[in-house]
């Protein structure tokens, strides 16, 4: 019997010749990953256990990303936990105040993670290494002490979901768009433990940017994993970043998957996810007036330099709506910098907006644009839950950077005009 991609990573990192769905493997990992919220309860465990060295300092990364720079006394406790035990145990991928940038967002630009290698992270966003051809995902911090301290990690080989994708984005219309599009049509747990795999001649349509944008939402719809089949898009990507041997993984012509979608991407629509599930999604011509007071544009899903650039474009000699707050988050540090040179600072602050350095901020409700009662947002970010950004009476709506750009004029939601 074939094997999909993430099962032909799983058995190389497990030692074996196949793998099926539902089998129990101990696998070898290639990146063990934690920020500042998981990090300190994962060093406990790591602690409480004896455990006096990492396996390898070069396969552990911690990023200060969540609430940094630190936003209280706790925060601030919680990175100097982080910051202790990396120095400490000689922690090679160590990124703080001034070198950080949005984890998701920061391994990849750095080429820490490639393809099919074996990552997992305490951060249930650790998916979106799969748009590179990796097999990651989010597990527990206890898993990631036991990761650090061993290298390994048990899995049960997930089941599949082939996503065909066929067609040209339109103008205007991206990965968000995509990922919004398949988890209102499959549900937020139509891929439970599942892989959703994703291939096809659709594929050349989707920049890095949108690949990343879209693994990152898989855990979305439920998934254990989402990973893209490594074309040269990839191959363009990762060729000054990573700079070790890595193998590239297909699908068999008989792999097993439990369903297959065909996606004609020219038909996808801007697509907006209604509060309070990322699946209650409606197209930009379903909407009726929403008026918004706030909008975000960043995170770790994104907050990638192409978003910034298409935030950049709908914002040129524009200025936001009054009584909108438009916070504009570049992922990395790198990206933040490149911003500047191509003069989209300028255009931020020109047309209203506040610009921050490279965290969380208010995605999970940190800081940098809570909500208060009864106000809604617009926001390029992956969740919606009730009181998500703040109070739980405040509504998020999950949209892409052009939407949330054209939103922030508009002072509602509203499509990006030509």
């Amino acid at each position: 019997m074939g094997m999909t991609m993430t099962q032909k990573i799983l058995a190389a990192h497990a030692g074996l010749e196949s793998v099926s769905a539902g089998q129990l493997i101990e696998a070898n990992l290639d990146m063990i990953l934690g920020n500042d919220i998981t990090s300190p309860v994962a060093i406990k465990e790591f602690e409480k256990y004896g455990f006096d060295q990492v396996f390898d300092p070069g396969k552990v990364t911690m990023v200060m990303d969540h609430f940094a720079p630190n936003k209280d006394i706790k925060a601030a406790q919680q990175c100097k936990a982080c910051r202790t035990f990396a120095y400490a145990k000689n922690i090679e991928h160590f990124y703080d105040v001034g070198e950080m940038g949005i984890e998701h967002a920061l391994l990849p630009e750095k080429g820490i993670v490639g393809p099919g290698e074996c990552i997992i992270g305490a951060d249930s966003h650790t998916c979106t290494y799969g748009a590179l051809g990796a097999f990651s995902t989010g597990v527990g911090s206890t898993d990631m002490a036991a990761g650090m301290a061993t290298g390994k990690c048990w899995f049960k080989v997930p089941e599949a979901i082939k996503f065909d994708l066929r067609g040209k984005l339109n103008k205007h219309v991206s990965g968000k768009d995509v990922i919004l599009h398949i988890i209102g049509m499959i549900g937020v747990d139509g891929a439970l433990y599942k892989s959703m795999e994703f291939s096809g001649v659709g594929l050349a349509s989707l920049s890095m940017d949108d690949r990343l944008c879209m693994a990152n939402m898989a855990i979305e719809a439920g998934a254990k994993n989402g990973i893209f089949e490594v074309d040269e898009i990839t191959e363009a990507y990762v060729k000054d970043r990573v700079h070790r041997p890595y193998q590239t993984y297909k699908a068999d012509p008989d792999a097993q998957y439990v369903n297959e979608y065909h996606i004609d991407l020219s038909q996808i629509k801007p697509t907006i996810a209604f509060p309070h599930l990322p699946e209650n999604t409606k197209t930009i011509d379903e909407i009726d007036e929403v008026k918004i007071d706030q909008v975000v544009i960043g995170s770790c899903t994104n907050g990638r330099l192409s978003d910034m650039q298409t935030a950049a474009e709908i914002l040129k000699g524009k200025h936001v709506a009054k009584g909108v707050r438009a916070i504009i988050i570049p992922a990395t540090q790198s990206i933040y910098k490149e911003c500047i040179k191509q003069g989209w600072m300028e255009i931020f602050i020109d047309a209203g907006c506040v610009v921050s350095t490279p965290t969380c901020g208010p995605c999970l409700g940190g800081y940098m644009g809570i909500l208060a009662e009864g106000e809604r947002c617009v926001a390029t970010t992956n969740r919606n839950f009730v009181g998500r950004m703040g109070h739980v009476e405040s509504e998020v709506y999950l949209a892409s950077p052009a939407v949330a750009a054209a939103s922030a004029i508009a002072g509602k939601i509203a499509a990006p005009q030509d």
